[in-house]
């Protein structure tokens, strides 16, 4: 039987703080394959996402299918809006939600995976961070302040990560992030500079992969996932719209599930994914392929009736 199998690799997944995402379900198709899992999680989240581990409250969502449970060999802090903890302002480094993590950087979790594993420590590194602060601003009004934090955190992030983790990558090693078709088509309501961030994550696999390929043998891949309602989708405004029409107008017209893109991850963490790299995979039920719309637009008012009482 032809299975994935990643029994003894380590994963790191950057950007769990719930069992809603996208990240908490590639970690658990990650964990269901065989891989144990550290995540980085944003510090004002941590201690949420701490207690709702430690009093069973999402229990049910770490269940893995062939039994067992989803367990987290470590959770860092991690704030990857700051590739060393200098650059963090002092505001950000005296917040009591951050002051108590210790080095929340990118570079402070490198220094803790190698503290707690030597190298080489890693197999797996999944990138699934986004913050658009005005991200329901349409592009023509976002403030080059909110452009380059949406562009900041959503992709440069995903350089500073391979730049600083491939070192510490075993043979075989692999990258992997999640954009949106938002990159390549106009998706309205999508704005405060996220299109850019995708578009430039999708740009930036493709350069990566040439430059951490030759440099450290790794492989680099993105993952383009349909809309689903995560809670950091949410903020978008618009996701149960996004949903439904996605699901009308796409060929297979179902919604997404987590699974879907936990199990593609899974497949391009693998050694069966040893010649793919510098791609986007399309997990979206076949809605890339889409040039016109399924459902028609409603009818347009008949200007020669007569109008109703």
């Amino acid at each position: 039987m032809l299975r994935i199998d990643l029994t003894g690799k380590r994963a790191f997944v950057a950007g769990v703080a719930d069992d809603g995402g996208f990240g908490f379900a590639i970690a658990k198709a990650l964990a269901q394959a065989g891989a144990s899992i550290c995540v980085g999680t944003w510090p004002p989240a941590l201690g949420i996402f701490t207690k709702l581990l430690e009093r069973g409250k999402i229990d049910e969502s770490l269940q893995l299918a062939e039994g067992g449970k989803l367990e987290f060999e470590r959770i860092y802090p991690l704030d990857a809006a700051f590739d060393t903890l200098d650059e963090a302002p002092p505001e950000v480094r005296e917040n009591k939600r951050y002051k108590e993590q210790g080095d929340f950087s990118i570079r402070g979790v490198t220094n803790r995976l190698l503290h707690d594993f030597g190298t080489p420590a890693l197999d797996i590194v999944v990138h699934s961070l986004a913050n658009g602060p005005e991200v329901r601003s349409p592009l023509l009004d976002t403030s080059r302040k909110g452009y380059l934090e949406a562009v900041s955190v959503s992709a440069y992030s995903n350089v500073s990560l391979i730049r600083h983790l491939a070192p510490l990558m075993r043979p075989g090693g692999n990258f992997l992030s999640l954009t949106y078709m938002a990159g390549e088509r106009v998706i309205p309501g999508y704005g405060g500079g996220m299109s850019s961030a995708k578009a430039a994550l999708e740009a930036d696999t493709r350069t990566l992969a040439f430059e951490a390929g030759r440099r450290h043998g790794v492989r680099i891949n993105t993952i383009s996932a349909g809309p689903w309602a995560s809670r950091a989708a949410s903020a978008i405004g618009i996701i149960g719209p996004m949903i439904r029409y996605c699901k009308a107008n796409s060929p297979l017209p179902r919604e997404l599930e987590g699974p879907d893109v936990g199990y593609t991850a899974a497949f391009l963490a693998s050694p069966m994914a040893a010649a793919i790299t510098g791609t986007t995979v399309y997990v979206d039920n076949g809605y890339h392929t889409m040039g016109m719309a399924v459902v028609p637009p409603p009818p347009e008012p008949d200007p020669t009736a007569e109008p109703q009482a």
